[in-house]
C-alpha cells in the first residue's frame, strides 16, 4: 500500500507556459508548502514528508522536473534559470504566492534561484542536505570533488546494480541504511539537464536566494555538504538544524524529523502583512 493512501487525495495539475509543461501533484489543503527534489529524481521521494505535512494542515506542492510524469521542456541548453522558470510556471498557475520551498541536495540551488528571481513567490527555504556551491579556500581538499563519480554513478543505469548500490552507500546514506531503496526512482536525461544547467549558471546568479530567510537543514552524516556554509556567507538569516543518523540522502532515512523541522521553519516565518491581514 503506498504511504499517499493514508494522505489526503493527490491532485496532478498540468500548466504549460512557453513551451514548456510541468506536472504537479498537489495534496491536502491548507498553507502551502513546495518542494523540489534531488538530481535526476521525482517528487516521489517527499511522499512520506508530504504525508505528515499534510496532516499537520499543510498543503504540499510538488513540481515534477523535466523528464517525470508529465512535465516536459527543451532538453539542450537548460539553464538554473530555466529550472526555476518551470517551478514558477507550476506556481502561477495554481495562484500561489509567498510559499516556502524546500529543496533536497539539487533541488535546493533551483529553489534558491526562484526566491532569487521572483522574490513574490517566496518568503523562506528550506535547504535540505544542501551543497551551497562555494567552497573556501581553507576547505578545498574536503570530499565532495572525489565523490562526484558517486553522486552520478547512483542513478546511471549503465552501471551494475553492485556498482549502484556502492555509489548509493558511499555519496547518499548513512551508515547501517540500506541503500536499496534508492536503487529506482532516478531518470538519467532529467540527471543530465540538471547537471547541464549547474555547470552552465554562476552560483553567484543565486546563492543570495532573494534575501529570504533560510533554515539549512543537515544531515549528520552527510558525506556531500560541507557544513555551515550557508550561515558563513548570508549571516543571521540562516538558521541551522541537525537531522541525527541521516545521510545526504535524508529524505527516506529520516522523514518524520524532515517533516518536523519543515513544521516548525514554516511556523516561524510570517506571511508579509498584505498577505496575513484579514480581507
Amino acid at each position: 500500500m503506498s504511504v499517499l493512501s493514508e494522505a489526503e487525495s493527490e491532485q496532478p495539475v498540468l500548466t504549460s507556459a512557453g513551451g514548456v509543461t510541468v506536472e504537479t501533484l498537489v495534496r491536502g489543503d491548507g498553507e502551502p508548502i513546495v518542494l523540489l527534489p534531488s538530481l535526476g529524481r521525482g517528487a516521489g521521494d517527499f511522499d512520506e514528508v508530504c504525508l505528515r505535512l499534510n496532516r499537520a494542515g499543510f498543503q504540499t506542492v510538488c513540481p515534477q522536473p523535466r523528464g517525470f510524469g508529465r512535465s516536459r521542456g527543451p532538453v539542450e541548453d537548460v539553464t538554473m534559470q530555466d529550472l526555476a522558470s518551470d517551478v514558477a510556471i507550476a506556481l502561477d498557475g495554481l495562484g500561489i504566492r509567498n510559499a516556502i520551498v524546500v529543496g533536497h541536495a539539487f533541488g535546493s540551488q533551483p529553489a534558491r534561484m526562484l526566491a532569487q528571481s521572483r522574490p513574490d513567490l517566496v518568503r523562506g527555504l528550506v535547504l535540505a542536505a544542501a551543497s551551497a556551491g562555494k567552497v573556501p579556500a581553507r576547505l578545498a581538499e574536503r570530499p565532495y570533488g572525489r565523490l562526484r563519480a558517486e553522486i552520478d554513478g547512483a542513478g546511471n543505469p549503465a552501471l551494475s546494480e553492485e556498482e549502484r548500490l556502492r555509489c548509493l552507500q558511499a555519496a547518499f546514506f548513512a551508515p547501517g541504511h540500506d541503500p536499496r531503496q534508492w536503487l529506482g526512482g532516478w531518470n538519467w536525461e532529467t540527471h543530465r539537464i540538471q547537471a547541464h544547467a549547474r555547470e552552465m549558471t554562476p552560483v553567484d546568479d543565486y546563492f543570495p536566494a532573494g534575501g529570504v530567510p533560510i533554515l539549512d537543514l543537515q544531515a549528520e552524516h552527510d558525506a556531500v555538504v560541507i557544513p555551515h556554509l550557508y550561515r558563513e556567507h548570508l549571516g543571521e538569516r540562516v538558521r541551522e538544524e541537525v537531522v541525527p543518523g541521516a545521510g545526504h540522502a535524508l529524505l527516506p532515512e529520516r522523514p518524520v524529523q524532515c517533516a518536523e523541522a519543515i513544521i516548525r521553519f514554516a511556523g516561524s516565518v510570517p506571511l508579509p502583512e498584505t498577505d496575513a491581514s484579514p480581507q
